[in-house]
C-alpha cells in the first residue's frame, strides 16, 4: 500500500472515531425516554441536548460516576457535569426553551453552560461588543458570532478530553483588526491529578467532578498587536443554577483599603445586604433574582474562587491563573482612563432588567487571562480548573476550609432571609 494511501486511510479512520465518540453518546441512554429522567439531573440534561443539538460529547471515569457534557454547536462550551452519575445534580444552567427552539437571537444567544469561552474586552475604547461610535448602553451591546452562534469544529475526542477549533477575524471599538484562531481543549481529571490541583487530599465521604480548560488565542494577521490599539483577553463564564441559599465565595489577600481593589457597581450598586467583604473574604449572594455583579483587582486576587449551594449542599470551586504583575482588560461599559486596569475573576447574579424580563434566572463565576503584546504567530493561553462536590456537610465544611481558608457557617450568615 503506497504512503499516501496510508495516509488517507489513517485520517479517515480518525475521522471515524471521532464520529463514532460523539454518535455514543448522541444514542446514549435513549432506552430510559425523555420522561424517565427528572428535570434537575444530570440523566436529564443529557436526554435534552441529544435531542436538541446536532453533536454531544461525554467525558466520564471509569465508574460512570463523574461525568462532563460538551457541544461544539456552542463554541465547545462545558453544558453540563455530575459527580454522581445520570441520576444525581446536572451543576450547569440551561435555558431549554432557547435551545429547543433552536432560535437565533440577535444580540446574544444565553443558551446556558458551566464554562463558555468568550473573549474581552467587552466595553470602553478597545471594545468588542460595540461598534466605534455606539453608546456603551443595552441597545448597542453585541456578542461576536465566534463566541455566540459559531460552531467549532473537533480536531480529537475521547472520553477524557475533547478539543475544539476555529479561527475568525474581529474589529474592536477603535478599529482594530484581530485575526485569530482558537484552540480548546478540556480534559477530565481524576483523583490524582485533582488533589495535586487542590493541594489537599479529598475526603473519602465526598463525590465529585472536575475538569481543566486549555484556552489558546493565535495571532494570524500579518501585524503584530500593539497596547495602544487594544489587546484580548480570554474570559471563561461559568453559568449554574442559583437556589434562595448559595452564596459566592472569593478569599483575597488582606491589602488595604480593600475597597479601592473590589469593583461593584457593574450595573449599579450592588446592595449592601447582597454583598459582604470582610478582611480576607466576601460573600456575594447569588439567588438569581436581583442582576449584580462585583469584580477583583489581581492586586488582591487568590487563584480560587468558590460557591455553595446550602439547599444541595454541594461546593463549587475554581482554580484559575492570575498574574498580579499583568495588565488585565476592563469591560466597564464606558470610555476608560484605565483601560488596562481590569478584574481577574469576577462573580453576576442575574435578576429582572428596568423592563420586567429576564434571560435566568442563573449565576456566574468567571475569571479572566492577562493580556499581551503578540507578535504575527505568537499565541496566548489561558488555563482553569472547575470542581463541583457533594456530600455530606462536615467533610465539605473540611473542604472548605483547606481550600478556601473559610468556614460555610460563616458564609451562610451573608445569605438574605
Amino acid at each position: 500500500m503506497s504512503y499516501m494511501k496510508k495516509k488517507f486511510l489513517k485520517a479517515i479512520m480518525s475521522v471515524a472515531a471521532i464520529a463514532c465518540i460523539a454518535l455514543s453518546c448522541k444514542d446514549g441512554n435513549k432506552s430510559t425516554g425523555m420522561k424517565a429522567a427528572l428535570k434537575g439531573t444530570y440523566g436529564y440534561d443529557l436526554q435534552f441536548l441529544q435531542h436538541n443539538v446536532s453533536s454531544v460529547y461525554e467525558l466520564r471515569d471509569k465508574e460512570g460516576m463523574a461525568k462532563v457534557l460538551l457541544t461544539p454547536d456552542y463554541q465547545g462550551r462545558v453544558m453540563s457535569s455530575t459527580a454522581g452519575g445520570d441520576s444525581s445534580n446536572s451543576f450547569g444552567w440551561l435555558n431549554y426553551d432557547l435551545i429547543a427552539s433552536a432560535a437565533k437571537r440577535k444580540q446574544f444567544n444565553a443558551v446556558g453552560g458551566e464554562e463558555r469561552f468568550w473573549l474581552g474586552p467587552e466595553g470602553g475604547q478597545y471594545a468588542l461588543y460595540f461598534k466605534k461610535g455606539d453608546s456603551f448602553n443595552i441597545a448597542h451591546w453585541q456578542v461576536p458570532a465566534i463566541i455566540d452562534t459559531v460552531k467549532y469544529d473537533v480536531l480529537k475526542a475521547d472520553s477524557s478530553e475533547v478539543t475544539f477549533n476555529k479561527s475568525a477575524t474581529l474589529l474592536n471599538y477603535s478599529g482594530t483588526r484581530f485575526d485569530i484562531e482558537i484552540t480548546r481543549s478540556i480534559r477530565l481529571l481524576n483523583k490524582v491529578m485533582l488533589q495535586q490541583k487542590l493541594g489537599v487530599n479529598i475526603p473519602e465521604h465526598l463525590q465529585y467532578v472536575a475538569y481543566e480548560s486549555d484556552n489558546q488565542v493565535k495571532n494570524t494577521g500579518n501585524a503584530d498587536w500593539k497596547k495602544e490599539n487594544g489587546l484580548l483577553s480570554i474570559w471563561l463564564l461559568g453559568m449554574l443554577t442559583p437556589s434562595p441559599q448559595t452564596v459566592v465565595i472569593i478569599p483575597f489577600k488582606p491589602i488595604q483599603p480593600v475597597h479601592d481593589y473590589i469593583t461593584d457597581d457593574y450595573f449599579g450598586a450592588v446592595p449592601t445586604e447582597r454583598l459582604t467583604v470582610k478582611d480576607s473574604v466576601l460573600y456575594f449572594n447569588c439567588d438569581g433574582k436581583s442582576r449584580g455583579k462585583i469584580g477583583l483587582s489581581p492586586s488582591i486576587a487568590k487563584s480560587v474562587a468558590a460557591s455553595f449551594d446550602y439547599r444541595k449542599n454541594t461546593l463549587t470551586i475554581i482554580y484559575f491563573e492570575v498574574d498580579k504583575d499583568g495588565m488585565y482588560v476592563n469591560s466597564k461599559w464606558e470610555m476608560q482612563e484605565n483601560p488596562f486596569k481590569g478584574d481577574v475573576i469576577n462573580a453576576y447574579n442575574d435578576g429582572p432588567l428596568q423592563d420586567g424580563t429576564q434571560m435566568g434566572p442563573f449565576y456566574e463565576i468567571e475569571s479572566s487571562s492577562s493580556v499581551k503584546e503578540l507578535h504575527k504567530g505568537g499565541v496566548m493561553r489561558y488555563r482553569q480548573v472547575t470542581c463541583h462536590f457533594q456530600g455530606d456537610y462536615p467533610s465539605l465544611n473540611a473542604l472548605a476550609i483547606a481550600t478556601l481558608g473559610v468556614q460555610l457557617n460563616e458564609a451562610k450568615s451573608s445569605i438574605i432571609h
